[in-house]
């Protein structure tokens, strides 16, 4: 009964972590925590350091990745890297701004954030509108090439678990 309880605990997670991801929610985490409850309600027979070592790895790959890029993409698009911190701090803000609006307010928010914050950061520094509505583009698309990848290590996370689960379904 535990180990059925354990598997429908981290399916929710796996599949709920990969939903939450493209919202601009810690859906990575969310699935590192259902991957350690597994862990946690099958005695961690299955679920040992190095899996667990894996998936943190993996979801501080996908954070440190999420900010990289969207820096990166507003400086390949013209921007300075100005627009880079504009770009991460607008990001971060329009995702909390736009919270209160249900499923895509912050998806919204945190896209709209990314290009206005890289957007003025460029405009204040080199005071051209071309130059800064490119940076802000570019920081867009930096979002979504980032939201792609945190996807992608997602599905690696729960394939991790399923792993996890395969050797803990063995014979005991």
């Amino acid at each position: 009964m535990t180990e059925t309880i354990a598997i429908v605990a981290l399916a929710l997670a796996c599949v709920g972590g990969l939903v939450l991801i493209p919202l601009g929610l810690p859906g990575l985490w969310v699935m590192v925590g259902g991957i350690l409850l597994y862990g946690w309600l099958t005695g961690f027979r299955s679920v040992g350091i190095a899996t667990i070592g894996i998936v943190l790895a993996l979801a501080f790959v996908g954070e440190i990745l999420e900010s990289w890029l969207g820096f990166r993409f507003a400086k390949r698009y013209g921007g300075s890297s100005r627009s880079g911190w504009g770009a991460l701090v607008g990001g971060i803000a329009g995702a909390i701004i736009g919270v209160p609006i249900p499923v895509i307010g912050s998806v919204i928010g945190a896209f709209l954030g990314s290009f206005a914050g890289a957007a003025l950061f460029e405009l204040s520094a080199s005071r051209q509108m071309g130059v800064a509505v490119s940076a802000g583009w570019g920081a867009v698309l930096g979002r979504a090439a980032a939201a792609a990848l945190k996807i992608a290590l997602g599905l690696i996370i729960a394939v991790v678990g399923v792993v996890a689960v395969m050797r803990g379904a063995g014979p005991s």
